[in-house]
């Protein structure tokens, strides 16, 4: 009789120890391969059949170790799209389930040189689940500003966009560029990454900027004004010397752009003389003086380096007028009244026959 004890328990133990090696194999990676596979899993699939097409899948070595480890593990495994490999303990995926870790769509946003906030919250809207008027009231959260710029995180942030009369305090600030983002992303995240490209862009001048004897949001403005003024770097230089000139002369700037701005109308649409005329703190058509040997209030798009690069270094002329061919884009440069009026008048001409 004790023979027959003797047995059984070595045959159980057996069994036990062959089991458990079997669950621990069977909980193990199937393999060292980390090709991501997309599994989905349906509202309401039982427990039973995820397991069943993780083994069809080839994601797991066994169904029956996974199914003892979900009888024993709670928890409510959750629908969608998961990124698994074979290199994934199944006790992995289990948790990437229970914690609802899906697989999420990523989006292209591209926000072109030149354009401006509002433009901005366009592409954000069309392409995510954010609506214009959401994205444009935290871009105005002063809380919200003064956090970033008490951040030091971006070094180019001070005070001066939370100034009375500014109409959208990070205009300028956030640098045109393509960008991904996950579906899910948040206002925050994609105003500070934009930020944080900015920063990336704006390091090389850093130096040429903080000694320019202007303030970092003094030359912003200045290169939107010249990114919406000219095209071409070589252009952009000439116009950034005239505007400075001006600035330093007293001069008005005399850009129709910041008119535009100033009355929120696109480079396209129409402008009557009195809007050419408003008194807002952008407009530098201004004829009264209160413009003179000044610049907007802030920048009037976002700018791009070449457009940074061409206001720190302006070309070595002395113009103080241009005009640009509205036909060709091409700009022509003068150093006195006359001639700008006598170009002006010869383009008129030249686009009115053509």
């Amino acid at each position: 009789m004790k023979k027959v004890v003797v047995i059984i328990t070595i045959v159980f133990l057996v069994l036990v120890c062959a089991l458990g090696g079997f669950y621990v194999w069977g909980m193990g990676a199937k393999s060292e391969n980390n090709e991501i596979k997309i599994f989905t899993i349906l509202p309401g699939t039982s427990k039973q059949d995820i397991v069943k097409n993780l083994a069809k899948e080839g994601l797991i070595r066994s169904e029956y170790p996974l199914l003892a480890y979900l009888f024993f593990h709670g928890g409510n495994i959750q629908a969608g799209d998961y990124e698994l490999s074979e290199n994934m303990p199944p006790a992995k995926m289990v948790d990437k389930f229970i914690a609802g870790e899906v697989k999420l769509e990523t989006v292209k946003l591209t926000f072109l040189e030149g354009s401006r906030i509002t433009d901005y919250g366009e592409v954000i809207a069309e392409n995510l689940d954010i609506p214009l008027k959401t994205f444009i009231d935290k871009v105005n959260d002063k809380e919200y500003l003064q956090n970033l710029i008490k951040s030091e995180e971006y070094w180019f942030l001070t005070e001066e966009i939370l100034q009375d009369g500014i109409y959208y305090p990070l205009e300028g600030y956030l640098y045109p560029n393509t960008y991904e983002f996950y579906e899910n992303t948040t206002m925050e995240n994609i105003i500070e990454t934009l930020l944080k490209e900015t920063k990336k862009q704006l390091e090389p001048y850093k130096e040429a900027i903080l000694n320019s004897g202007y303030t970092t949001h003094q030359i912003l403005t200045m290169a939107s004004i010249v990114d919406k003024e000219a095209k071409t770097l070589d252009n952009r230089k000439t116009v950034s010397q005239v505007f400075w000139t001006r600035l330093r002369d007293n001069w008005s700037l005399g850009s129709d752009v910041t008119s535009y701005y100033g009355v929120q109308k696109d480079l396209t649409e129409g402008i009557t003389i009195d809007e050419l005329l408003d008194k807002n703190p952008y407009n530098t058509r201004l004829t009264d003086g209160t413009m003179n040997g000044k610049l907007p209030i802030g920048p009037i798009c976002n700018a791009d380096v070449t457009s940074i690069e061409a206001t720190l270094n302006p070309s070595p002329t002395n113009y103080y007028y241009f005009v640009a061919n509205v036909c060709t884009g091409e700009v022509f440069f003068q150093t006195t009244s006359a001639e700008f009026e006598q170009k002006a008048s010869e383009l008129r001409s030249v686009c009115s026959a053509n």
